[in-house]
């Protein structure tokens, strides 16, 4: 059996997060984390097990490129990848804008498969896949028009992918979190309002949502599931 120390984890939107803690859960368990994000993300402490990646999720050659600069290194094979990368700017029939449109969908869509079809080439057999879509890729949230639309993609993504890559043994699930205490969501003055209205009285904290991708990530824990999206959301929206 592989040891924990010899597994890499390839994880989008490193630097700040839900990114962040889900990179740091797996450096505890003693991975090597692939730290992707459009800005060098620092990892104080874990330097010898964090290769920093400054990459844009949209541009699938330059990631492609700069994967295969730095996998020789860490023995060839990614094991895990958690696709975290996303903006989530509002917009309603009236607000939304072309420009708006194409960044959204770019980096939320267009990202999560540039980072899947970057990083297959590495994954072995057993490895996984967690993509991060949103309860509002179920549930319409007001003012969220292309971002709710964006995540629902991914969910339906995160379905096909999974019958692709079944026969390689490579499972496929994604998360759909809703309110979660990031750096981002505090900024938009709702989360005290939001937390009042969930059924267990709470927003969630990023290292929460990161240990479930860890979950999905572990064959033991997860082996026989993919094509799934499990909600994060407290109760506020139960499927």
């Amino acid at each position: 059996m592989q040891k924990e120390s010899d597994r890499v984890a390839l994880v989008t939107g490193a630097g700040s997060g839900m990114g962040r803690s889900t990179a740091e859960v797996f450096l505890q368990d003693g991975w090597h984390v692939i730290a992707v994000d459009v800005t060098a993300p620092d990892f104080n402490g874990h330097s010898s097990k964090v290769t920093p990646l400054v990459a844009d999720v949209r541009d699938r050659a330059a990631l492609e490129e700069k994967l295969d600069g730095v996998l020789p290194d860490l023995g060839g094979s990614i094991h895990a990848v958690a696709n975290i990368a996303g903006v989530y700017p509002p917009s309603t029939l009236d607000t939304y804008t072309d420009e708006l449109y194409r960044l959204v969908f770019d980096v939320n869509v267009l990202g999560v498969l540039n980072v899947m079809a970057a990083a297959k080439r590495a994954m072995p057999e057993g490895s996984a896949i967690v993509n991060f879509a949103s309860v509002d890729g179920f549930q319409v949230s007001p003012g969220q028009l292309v971002y709710g639309a964006s995540k629902a993609a991914v969910i339906m993504i995160t379905k096909a992918t999974a019958l692709e890559l079944a026969d390689r043994r490579i499972r496929v699930n994604a998360i759909a979190p809703g309110w979660v205490n990031t750096p981002g969501n505090a900024a938009t003055g709702r989360m005290e309002a939001a937390a009042s209205a969930i059924p267990l009285g709470r927003v969630a904290q990023p290292e929460e949502i990161a240990r479930w991708v860890r979950i999905l990530a572990d064959n033991e824990a997860a082996g026989f599931m993919t094509g799934e999206t499990v909600t994060l959301s407290g109760g506020d929206v139960i499927r």
